[in-house]
């Protein structure tokens, strides 16, 4: 069994497709239940943020694992499979392993070094624990890729590189409003991306935030928060939309509700300009609103334009280093793992054998005394300890290499071992990821 990453992000697919393959929260025990029943899948993690929808999985067989994540995927899109494909991405054992890593560090993200995909990692975790669906490969690997996010923001400036984006759609608000400070803002949706926002606005020097939010509780407990941080702010319910928006300068929706929050019937006639940030997945904002006169709306396929070719520097090398580094290292601990039954079986040959000619031994000498029988049987473990020592400690060594499995199945093959007790020992393929299109017409080069 091996990891595979299926996924569609905004490297890959417009946002009018990847809203279309977004699983928004309520829906994500339901999707990660439809994933553990397929028949080549036995662990499954959901990541679904605003620019990515990835299924991180235990797989039994490349082909037919991702045949069946596909087909999940497409039947919550409501769409055939082949119409994704196109646009799906495949990283499959060692490459998965890269990219589960890579978007942990942010460096996979529209705004690269953003830190809130940590969060998101942490928070799909969480979900996939909750629902069952993790086991011991996904447990290590997602515990691994948290740590090296959490070292690539500790070590290097790639949280100074990049902001997140929230903070770059705001950047474009202030530049079409001509300043943020002293503005009025609308935030509709107090989650994780309404705490962002808040916190960005205040940081800007906003004069009055209003919380609209489906939830009073959340939406006051944000308002409060920037009260208690000397921001004027209050909560209104989303029945007081219309006027709301009358009386901003600035609306940041993040809501995840399925269908658009803010319709033209929200907005009056205007003199002066109103921005409209939709970071919403799906799309908060309705098509129309964009067209009245006096709107100006960023959203997330503007920001998608924009950052398509930002620059990298000193940091982002610095943290694609650390994240390389920290993939050998992981397959090499596993490559070094898997080498274990091999020698355990190893060993317990050895045993068997050694007790079987002291039996022997018994046998022949039924009168040999208690302290003689003892000393030699120590003797025959210390020499038997000894050989092996050597040979055990170095396979374990060499396994850590790209060919490690050669050294195992050659040890198994010398000493007639079981092969059913280190049949887990399977290193991972070295594979790079393929365009999906390139695997439907039947192009693979690992087997299975």
């Amino acid at each position: 069994m091996s990891v595979i990453a299926v996924g569609m992000s905004h490297r890959s697919a417009e946002v009018r497709l990847l809203e279309r393959v977004t699983v928004a929260a309520t829906d994500v025990p339901k999707v990660l239940g439809e994933l553990l029943a397929c028949p080549n899948v036995s662990e499954a993690v959901l990541v679904s943020t605003c620019n990515r929808v990835e299924v991180y999985a235990v797989v039994d067989a490349f082909h037919a694992g991702l045949a069946d994540i596909a087909g999940v995927l497409s039947r919550h899109a409501g769409t055939d499979a082949a119409d994704l494909y196109e646009h799906l991405y495949v990283h499959y054992a060692a490459a998965a392993v890269q990219h589960l890593f890579t978007v942990a560090a942010g460096l996979d993200s529209m705004v690269v070094g953003e830190s809130q995909i940590l969060g998101q990692v942490r928070t799909a975790y969480g979900a996939a624990k909750s629902a069952g669906t993790v086991g011991r490969t996904l447990h290590e690997l997602v515990q691994q890729a948290l740590r090296i996010g959490k070292r690539v923001h500790t070590d290097t400036g790639l949280d100074q590189v990049g902001g997140s984006v929230v903070s770059e759609a705001l950047a474009d608000a202030d530049t079409a409003l001509g300043g943020l400070a002293g503005r009025r803002a609308l935030i509709v949706g107090a989650g994780s991306m309404g705490g962002l926002a808040a916190a960005a606005l205040r940081r800007a020097g906003i004069g009055e935030v209003v919380i609209a939010n489906r939830s009073d509780a959340n939406g006051t407990r944000l308002a409060a928060s920037l009260r208690e941080q000397g921001v004027p702010a209050r909560a209104t319910g989303l029945t007081g939309l219309t006027a709301a928006i009358a009386a901003a300068d600035l609306v940041v929706s993040c809501t995840g509700a399925v269908g658009a929050v803010i319709t033209e019937d929200h907005l009056d006639p205007r003199v002066k300009p109103l921005v409209i940030c939709d970071l919403g997945l799906p799309r908060d904002v309705a098509d129309g609103v964009a067209d009245l006169n006096g709107v100006h709306v960023v959203d997330l396929a503007s920001l998608q334009r924009r950052l398509a070719d930002a620059p990298s520097g000193a940091d982002t090398r610095r943290a694609t280093e650390i994240v390389a580094e920290e993939v050998r290292g992981y397959l090499a601990a596993q490559r070094s793992a898997e080498v274990t039954p091999t020698v355990t079986a190893l060993r317990r040959r050895a045993a068997e054998v050694v007790d079987a000619e002291l039996l022997r031994l018994d046998a022949r000498l039924p009168d040999l005394d208690a302290p003689v029988r003892d000393e030699l049987a120590r003797t025959v473990r210390r020499v038997v300890d000894k050989l092996l020592h050597t040979p055990t400690v170095r396979v374990k060594e060499l396994a850590s290499g790209p060919r490690g499995t050669g050294y195992a199945e050659a040890l198994r093959e010398l000493f007639q071992l079981d092969p059913q007790k280190p049949a887990s020992v399977a290193a991972p393929d070295d594979a790079a990821a393929l365009p999906v299109q390139s695997l439907v017409d039947g192009g693979a080069p690992w087997t299975e």
